[in-house]
C-alpha cells in the first residue's frame, strides 16, 4: 500500500540467526524493517550496554543487509517495572529504560514500543499504579532528549488492554514524545471480553497512535498463533490505525521452528500485503465516488 511500511518483529526468526542474517531473512521475505527485541531475558538485556564498537558494527551490518531496524519492543519492564513496590526493582527499570532510549538513539531507532504494565509479577494497586505515573513522567523527559518516541503496547492484562485505557496516561503526561502503539491482537480480545466495539476503540486514540502490531489472537489466547487461523480482524483493524495516520505496521509472531520457516515468513508478508492492497482499493472507490458526487475529475 502506498506509504505503508511493513516490520517484523525479531522474534519471528531463529534465534540461532545473528542479526545481520536477520535483517537479510527479513528483506529477502519482502519487509521493510526489523523490530529489536530487548526483553526481560539475560541474553537481550546485554544489549543496552553493547560498546560504541558493537553499536558501529550493527550500524555497518544493517548497511550491508539493506534493511534497517526501527523499532524496538522493550518488554523487559516485565521483571523490572516502573510501579513495582521494591525500591531497587524500581531502579533497574528506569536504568534499562535509560539504556534502551540511549541505544535507539545510536542505532537510528524511531519508536519505541513500551510494555503497558505497572506491574507484573506482582499484584497492582493504586499505589503500583502511582509509582508508574510517577516513573512514566521521568522516563518520557528522558526520550524527549533524544528525540526517540515511545508507545505504549496494548496487553494482555486489565491494567492497559485498551487504547482508551493507554491514552488515559497519554493525556495525563500530555507529551508529543508519548503515544500509543497498539497490539492489534491483544485489543481484538479486549473488545471480545468487554463487549466493546474494536474500531472505536482505536480511534480513540487520534492523533497518537505511532504504530502498531499485527497479531493473530484468539479468545484467551495472546500468542504463538498462526496469521488467518484466529478472530482477528486484521483488514477492520489496520484500516482504523491508517485512518488515525498510522503508516508502520509490525507483524508480531514467533518461530516455531517450522523446518519451513522461510516459506511461512514470505506467506506471512503476502498475506499482509494483500490486507493492505484491498484496503487501497477500496480507499481509492471511496475517493473516485467523492470526486465524482463533487462535480471533480475521478481519480
Amino acid at each position: 500500500m502506498s506509504g505503508a511500511r511493513v516490520g517484523l518483529y525479531e522474534k519471528a526468526l531463529p534465534s540461532a540467526l545473528g542479526l545481520e542474517e536477520m535483517l537479510r531473512v527479513a528483506r529477502q521475505a519482502g519487509f521493510d524493517f526489523l523490530e529489536l527485541s530487548i526483553d526481560e531475558t539475560d541474553a537481550r538485556l546485554r544489549r543496552l550496554t553493547w560498546s560504541a564498537g558493537e553499536r558501529t558494527e550493527l550500524l555497518t551490518a544493517m548497511r550491508r543487509a539493506g534493511l534497517p531496524i526501527r523499532t524496538m519492543c522493550l518488554s523487559g519492564h516485565r521483571k523490572y517495572p516502573l510501579g513495582s513496590r521494591d525500591a531497587a526493582t524500581r531502579a533497574r527499570g528506569m536504568e534499562i529504560f535509560e539504556q534502551a532510549v540511549e541505544l535507539a538513539g545510536d542505532l537510528g531507532i524511531r519508536v519505541i514500543q513500551l510494555a503497558g504494565y505497572d506491574v507484573y509479577y506482582e499484584e497492582g494497586d493504586e499505589y503500583t499504579r502511582t509509582l508508574f505515573e510517577q516513573n512514566l513522567r521521568r522516563c518520557v523527559s528522558h526520550a524527549a532528549r533524544y528525540g526517540v518516541l515511545m508507545g505504549f503496547e496494548t496487553m494482555e492484562t486489565h491494567f492497559m488492554d485498551t487504547t482508551a485505557k493507554a491514552m488515559r496516561y497519554v493525556k495525563a503526561i500530555n507529551s508529543p514524545y508519548l503515544g500509543v502503539y497498539p497490539d492489534l491482537g491483544n485489543l481484538t480480545n479486549a473488545a471480545k471480553l468487554y463487549k466493546a466495539d474494536l474500531y472505536q476503540d482505536i480511534t480513540a486514540g487520534q492523533g497518537r497512535l505511532l504504530a502498531m502490531h499485527l497479531k493473530e489472537t484468539s479468545p484467551g489466547v495472546y500468542r504463538d498463533m498462526r496469521f488467518g487461523e484466529g478472530h482477528v480482524d486484521f483488514s477492520r483493524g489496520i484500516e482504523a490505525a491508517w485512518a488515525q495516520g498510522v503508516r508502520l505496521f509490525v507483524a508480531e509472531c514467533w518461530d516455531s521452528g517450522a523446518a519451513n520457516w522461510r516459506e511461512e515468513l514470505s506467506a506471512l508478508r503476502a498475506f499482509i500485503g494483500g490486507v493492505l492492497e484491498e484496503l487501497e482499493k477500496r480507499q481509492a472507490i471511496t475517493q473516485n465516488r467523492a470526486y465524482s458526487k463533487n462535480g471533480g475529475i475521478p481519480l
